[in-house]
């Protein structure tokens, strides 16, 4: 399943040299003279943005009529945003700070053009099912199975708690103390506990299929992500990122889009109740659940920004060589070098930049 999974990654990076559906070639930084539509993730701050007309008034200043919202579908399955801005099914995508490192290793020609502030212990716990009294701690971990989409903060965090626990992860190389299996599907990761077939998963409260589970008390937490770790203060970090060829071309839109998110935050932070209605009939769920998705301590849909593109540069360097030297068997293989980081986090969109929000 590992090998399957990391193959798969490989295509998404070569599918970043496949042609770009919203018209981007593979020009210099020469400016086109307008992007006329952009497809864009449909998540909770988007269906915001986009109800509340705040896309619309940032993107037709410069001549970008049309927003399209694109739904991840009922798959779910992590790393899919990697590959549609790889093929050009949408423009700009949110990862995690490791996930979005992890594609640009495996080939994916992409810049962060944004990264929020540090993480914290709640985004991404280690849960157990409620009634399962055989798992009550990190340590009961020993031995048990445990299932989580590799390439994401569901490994990354985990990882560091049971690293430091003495009880790492099985790899591709070595037997570990966890029996660990990836599990790209958030549906499968949730099921998969509640039936008994994996003991544990880590996951984001607030996101999809765990929500529900969690907010029902089907599920319990064991363990946290140490405040002063490397997942809480870098690699936990949320990124939005998109093609390098569209950036050049398009650094106007993509400065429309990060003031869009930003005004969109700033609202439904003291909008919670409205923003809350907007969630739940845009992304078709309980207004519960989107009111939870908003205000749970854990969310990352409204996180404030990093404006430094030093610091988000040191956060990648400071995790990337964390996992290598405890035993990361996909950036051992594929690491960056610091030229490479260094040119990952896109400046102009930072403090100082050109097309900077921050100025």
């Amino acid at each position: 399943m590992r090998s399957k999974l990391i193959g798969w990654a490989r295509v998404a990076g070569r599918a970043a040299f496949v042609s770009v559906v919203v018209g981007v070639g593979m020009a210099g930084h020469a400016r086109a003279d307008t992007l006329p539509s952009i497809n864009l993730q449909l998540t909770p701050w988007t269906v915001v943005a986009q109800e509340r007309g705040f896309f619309k008034e940032e993107f037709s200043k410069i001549g970008t009529s049309k927003v399209t919202l694109i739904a991840g579908g009922a798959a779910d399955l992590l790393g899919a945003e990697a590959a549609a801005v790889g093929g050009g099914a949408i423009a700009i995508a949110q990862r995690m700070i490791y996930p979005a490192t992890v594609h640009r290793a495996n080939g994916l020609d992409g810049v962060i053009i944004w990264a929020s502030e540090p993480s914290n212990r709640y985004r991404a716990p280690i849960l157990a099912r409620a009634d399962n009294d055989s798992v009550k701690s990190v340590q009961d971990l020993d031995g048990k199975k445990f299932g989580s989409s590799r390439i994401s903060c569901y490994w990354s965090s985990p990882f560091e708690v049971t690293t430091n626990a003495g009880l790492p992860f099985d790899s591709r190389q070595t037997k570990g103390r966890i029996r660990y299996e990836s599990i790209d599907n958030s549906a499968v990761a949730i099921s998969a506990v509640l039936s008994g077939a994996t003991d544990a998963t880590t996951a984001h409260l607030a996101a999809g299929a765990f929500t529900g589970a969690w907010l029902s008390g089907r599920l319990k937490v064991v363990g946290h992500s140490p405040d002063d770790g490397v997942y809480v203060n870098h690699a936990g970090r949320v990124t939005y990122f998109a093609r390098r060829d569209f950036v050049n071309k398009y650094p106007e839109v993509v400065k429309a889009f990060l003031i869009a998110r930003e005004r969109t935050r700033e609202w439904a932070l003291d909008h919670v109740e409205e923003a809350t209605e907007i969630v739940a009939r845009g992304t078709r769920v309980p207004v519960e659940v989107a009111r939870f998705q908003i205000t749970h301590v854990g969310e990352w849909e409204f996180m404030a920004g990093e404006p430094r593109a030093d610091r988000a540069r040191q956060s990648i360097k400071t995790f990337q060589q964390w996992y290598v030297d405890n035993g990361d068997d996909i950036l051992n293989e594929r690491r960056l070098t610091d030229e490479q980081v260094d040119s990952f986090i896109d400046g102009r969109f930072f403090v100082g930049g050109e097309y900077s929000i921050y100025n």
